[in-house]
């Protein structure tokens, strides 16, 4: 009775923990669309892109003109600026050369309008500048894109997780049921007096024990259910998450590719970056070299506000060198250079790393190959010792404590066949992303 009581108390738990929660039937195919447009890695890489993007638009002030315009207003009786300021207003007078008035003059108001406008020629330094932006934009271009295939490879492991929470709580489940179907007979056997009560007593263990494996199983669900829902950027509280496609026992093998493709998106991502800093590394030098630009100017000159009454241009062009800057320019070339080196070594290092990894995860594929091959195989033998076992145990030919050690052994090979099915089926996904 108190058994009993006990299990009703942990199927009502169970009930209160379910209690409120929306069970959502999801497929693979749905999530893996979802991930794409939801996930917040995703969006942080394409964020970092829009900087990139937005880098590169500012180098097109390398072919655009600079426009300014200004309104200046000034009242004056300096000497230079109220003699200028009529100068430019196109009202002087033979009188306004008498020395007195030039050199004490009246309050003079000017009122100028002028308008900018500045033209880069040749400047070689921020052509470089330019390419090197748009590289860096075109990485994280690729980065974004193979983010995505991460978070694809990510939440379809999750999937397989959850995949593997529901099939484990199915098995459980099962085992739970045999194992009070046992109890029952147990006790039967019992009150005939033909089991001893340390046999009840280790039956009753075993039913606790797979009860709490049940539970944790549960769990499981939950936690998986909650990952899945945090890679998708929903609102996973009080939900949970069923696979509308069951956990497949078995598995297929196919041929992968062993070497780690140049075409891959981050190892083109870092390649281009490496270009990056190579073109800063040229700019750099190039900042030896002289600027070409052209300038022009219409200005307006009044002595009221925002007037017109006298206009005027100017035009030219300016050739500047920056002959000696204290070695600014020289370190700054030193340091380009070793970011070029220093990034050339780091795309080298991770080409060799990443066809490390291709080759440790082919051994892994080897092994959870055979390993899933020798679990299929344990689990069949151990559900035939069982069966042979609870049909002696029947006929009175067997000990309590070997049934229940077969049928232990029974559902821990049947999981851990689960398991070596899961474990295959990712490392095959895992490697096809890392020879993609």
């Amino acid at each position: 009775m108190k058994h009993q009581f006990l299990i009703s108390i942990g199927i009502l738990s169970c009930s209160l923990f379910t209690y409120g929660q929306d069970t959502i039937a999801v497929s693979k195919k749905d999530i893996l669309e979802k991930v794409s447009d939801k996930n917040l890695q995703i969006q942080l890489a394409q964020k970092n892109y829009q900087s990139a993007k937005a880098d590169y638009q500012q180098s097109n002030a390398l072919f655009l003109p600079n426009i300014t315009a200004n309104h200046t207003a000034i009242s004056t009786t300096n000497p230079l600026m109220a003699f200028g300021s009529k100068l430019n207003q196109e009202i002087l007078t033979a009188s306004d050369f008498n020395p007195a008035l030039l050199n004490d003059p009246a309050k003079t108001k000017n009122f100028a309008t002028v308008i900018s406008v500045q033209q880069p020629l040749l400047n070689a330094d921020g052509l470089y500048e330019r390419k090197a932006a748009y590289a860096k934009m075109q990485a994280y271009q690729l980065q974004t894109e193979r983010t995505k295939e991460y978070m694809q490879l990510e939440v379809s492991k999750a999937y397989m997780q959850l995949q593997l929470a529901y099939k484990a709580v199915t098995v459980l489940t099962k085992a739970e049921s045999t194992a009070k179907a046992n109890l029952i007979l147990i006790n039967n056997y019992f009150k005939q007096g033909l089991v001893q009560k340390t046999d009840v007593l280790n039956v009753q263990i075993r039913v606790s024990d797979v009860s709490n494996q049940l539970q944790y199983a549960k769990s499981n669900i939950q936690n998986a259910s909650d990952y899945l829902g945090f890679l998708l950027n929903e609102d996973y509280k009080n939900k949970i998450y069923k696979p509308s496609e069951e956990l497949e026992n078995t598995i297929s093998v196919t041929q992968v590719t062993t070497e780690v493709s140049e075409n891959r998106k981050d190892i083109q991502a870092m390649t281009l970056s490496t270009s990056a800093y190579q073109k800063m590394y040229l700019s750099s030098k190039m900042n030896f070299l002289p600027r070409l630009n052209a300038f022009g100017s219409y200005e307006l000159y009044d002595q009221t506000l925002f007037g017109t009454r006298a206009k005027g241009y100017t035009v030219g062009a300016q050739l500047s060198w920056s002959v000696f800057d204290v070695y600014k320019s020289i370190g700054k070339m030193a340091k380009a250079k070793a970011d070029f080196q220093k990034a050339t070594i780091e795309t080298e290092e991770y080409k060799k790393q990443s066809q490390l990894e291709v080759n440790k995860t082919n051994r892994q594929l080897l092994d959870s190959e055979n390993k899933v091959k020798l679990s299929q195989l344990a689990f069949e033998q151990s559900q035939e010792a069982y069966r042979i076992r609870q049909n002696r145990f029947a006929q009175g030919l067997e000990k309590t404590t070997d049934l229940l050690q077969s049928e232990t052994q029974m559902i821990q090979k049947e999981l851990e066949h689960l398991q070596a099915v899961f474990e295959y089926n990712f490392t095959k996904q895992y490697l096809q992303f890392l020879t993609n």
